[in-house]
């Protein structure tokens, strides 16, 4: 009797890597190894088992039915595999291995990563990599497990899920309030200097309409980094709009037009539905959501603004 090779289990498992972030660069860097490498496995994967795993699309690579049959076998060898290498006294721990995680700069600072090192605590088998960049959602997944994104949300074949809304205000430094002067009303808003996003490279819409409903004229100074338009509105370069949880309560600061002028934006997590199936995956999603219901009114605080 003729018995057929079983596909290698270690192909196996960079194909449901692949699944995940969906470009081999972002696989072979994740695995320590090659695209070579992972573009020759995958070649060798699928002649084991007679037909094509992986079909190129705009969205990166994406899962051929032959595929998602494979990948349903590569997830229980995962999950044999943290039950051999990741044991713990009282059980099993399935939060384990590499997590990358995609944020904007202020998000993954102050919220993200209190949320994850705790969560690391939990389980120290877990290891993250947070990569920080204010943009839309990306339709490639850009090689990361999870995107976490500002504004509105163009999926594709990404599942979705609303973190939390967030409210975004005037500010000034106080140096600024004192030479210039703070607008009594919105339509004062265009005879003063302003802080905001470089125009040219910012993709999210809602941010980027921002300025544009309080001047016609580009911001004097433009920063990609949320970071950097705190310091400049603190160093009394102009009127900025900041997110409220980052600057509410800190010194040098004066609101402008408070109770006027506000707006609200989203933030949303987003992944492939084979992501999603990890357990590291889902643990880092729950502490997410977590820490932005803990933190809601640092994120939502209470303003008389019409939205």
């Amino acid at each position: 009797m003729e018995f057929k090779k079983l596909p290698s289990p270690d192909d196996l498992l960079i194909l449901l890597t692949v699944a995940r972030l969906g470009r081999f660069t972002a696989v072979a860097d994740a695995l320590n190894t090659t695209h070579t490498t992972v573009s020759r496995r995958i070649l060798a994967l699928d002649k084991q088992l007679g037909g094509r795993t992986l079909e190129r699309t705009p969205q990166g690579w994406e899962l051929t039915q032959l595929g998602r049959t494979a990948v349903t076998a590569a997830e229980g060898i995962e999950r044999s595999l943290s039950s051999l290498t990741s044991g713990l006294e009282n059980g099993v721990d399935v939060v384990s291995g590499v997590v990358r995680l995609n944020t904007s700069d202020g998000f993954g600072a102050l919220i993200a990563t209190p949320a994850l090192v705790r969560l690391q605590k939990q389980h120290p088998l877990l290891r993250v990599e947070l990569l920080s960049a204010t943009r839309r959602l990306s339709q490639n997944r850009s090689g990361v497990d999870i995107e976490v994104v500002a504004g509105s949300v163009d999926a594709g074949r990404a599942e979705t899920i609303l973190l939390t809304d967030y409210t975004l205000r005037l500010y000034a430094g106080t140096g600024y309030a004192d030479v210039f002067g703070l607008p009594e009303s919105a339509t004062e808003l265009a005879g003063h200097r302003f802080v905001s996003y470089v125009e040219s490279t910012l993709q999210v819409t809602e941010l980027a309409r921002q300025h544009r409903t309080l001047t016609s004229e580009p911001a004097e100074f433009q920063s990609t980094s949320v970071f950097g338009q705190i310091e400049a509105v603190r160093a009394n370069a102009g009127i900025g709009m900041l997110p409220a949880f980052m600057v509410d309560g800190q010194l040098g600061f004066v609101r402008v037009l408070p109770g006027e002028v506000a707006q609200k934006v989203q933030y949303w997590a987003a992944a492939r539905p084979e992501s999603l199936r990890s357990p590291s995956v889902q643990a880092v999603i729950t502490a997410l959501l977590q820490e932005t219901h803990h933190r809601r009114r640092e994120l939502l605080p209470e303003d008389p603004v019409a939205t």
